[in-house]
């Protein structure tokens, strides 16, 4: 079993696509402490380094066949100030390439949100592909929508894959799949989620793991747009906020008022809650064994925002398990 190393882990996605296409991920890197336990009860097999990655060397990193990982993306968001490279969180992508030259595994997979290829990213973003070369790397990279590939949810972002130039092979990308999944398909054997204890803490224990929903009034911001997709459709993105956390398809969608201007309909109010921690989980194609620990309910939305949906990296993956194994 090709053995991994993760880097910028998170709660898992990455890694549980990578274990079920036939990997195993044997150290992995996490800084954030509200992950630690749900990627080590998910992950017992796997030692997790708790530092931060810039105090890591590595000659402290086990010898891998692969090293996989999304730097963080606030610092390139769409949403967020696109602050980019001149961000100490954009600059951890020169971690990710220090560890590479070192290890020199035979592949690496690198994850990240398309706010990266914005124009006021370019030099960087071309800066970043050149290092990878210069590591010893055949480059293949692309923007990809999860929903092509088994996901219930639009989701773009860009995955960078790197072949050691020894093997004289390149990455191929995966062609969509046929199946499209929508909200029905994830989350419609789902029923009746809790709502979070005051002051959006956790219930504890439920029937069905993690299934309950932060409390609370909704932006203006929220407010502007429709936040509710339908049955048929796939989810909005997930995104690592709460608050922000799409509607439940059993409510009608939101009524246009005026330009950024939506309103609840009239007389339906009730039908409008947050979709819960595990329908959020669900739609990420996280598997309900997969236990998210927390203690804030804002802690669950934020593991599973940041993560990469299971079956985007289940494809990728089993493309790389075929090319090299």
């Amino acid at each position: 079993m090709p053995k991994i190393a993760s880097l910028f882990a998170g709660a898992g996605g990455l890694d549980l696509g990578f274990e079920k296409a036939g990997f195993s991920t044997v150290w992995a890197n996490e800084y954030d402490k509200t992950i630690w336990d749900t990627f080590e009860y998910n992950f017992p097999h796997a030692k997790l380094d708790r530092r931060s990655i810039t105090n890591v060397s590595p000659e402290e990193i086990p010898d891998v066949e692969g090293i996989i990982g999304g730097p963080p993306c606030q610092s390139w968001s769409e949403a967020g100030a696109r602050r980019g490279i001149e961000d100490h969180r954009g600059q951890l992508f020169y971690d990710y390439i220090r560890i590479l030259k070192i290890k020199q595994p035979k592949f690496f997979l690198v994850e990240n949100v398309v706010g990266i290829l914005h124009p006021k990213h370019s030099k960087a973003f071309s800066g970043f592909l050149k290092e990878f070369e210069d590591a010893g790397y055949i480059i293949s990279w692309k923007l990809l929508d999860a929903h092509d590939y088994s996901v219930p949810e639009n989701r773009l972002r860009v995955i960078i894959i790197g072949y050691r130039k020894d093997l004289g092979k390149k990455f191929e990308f995966p062609e969509p799949h046929n199946y499209k999944p929508t909200l029905k398909d994830a989350i419609y054997d789902l029923r009746f989620a809790q709502p979070a204890k005051d002051k959006n803490k956790t219930n504890g224990e439920l029937e069905i793991p993690n299934h309950e929903y932060m409390n609370g009034g909704f932006s203006t911001i929220y407010m502007s747009r429709n936040r509710v997709r339908s049955w048929d459709e796939p989810s909005f993105t997930i995104q690592a906020g709460g608050r922000h956390a799409p509607l439940h398809p059993q409510a009608p969608k939101m009524l246009f008022v005026a330009q950024n201007k939506r309103v609840f309909v009239p007389g339906k109010e009730s039908l409008y809650r947050r979709l819960s921690v595990r329908e959020c989980a669900r739609i990420q194609t996280f598997p309900d064994t997969f236990i998210f620990k927390y203690f804030d309910i804002a802690d669950g939305y934020k593991m599973i925002g940041n993560a990469v949906p299971v079956n985007l990296a289940l494809a990728v993956a089993e493309q790389i398990k075929k090319d090299l194994y």
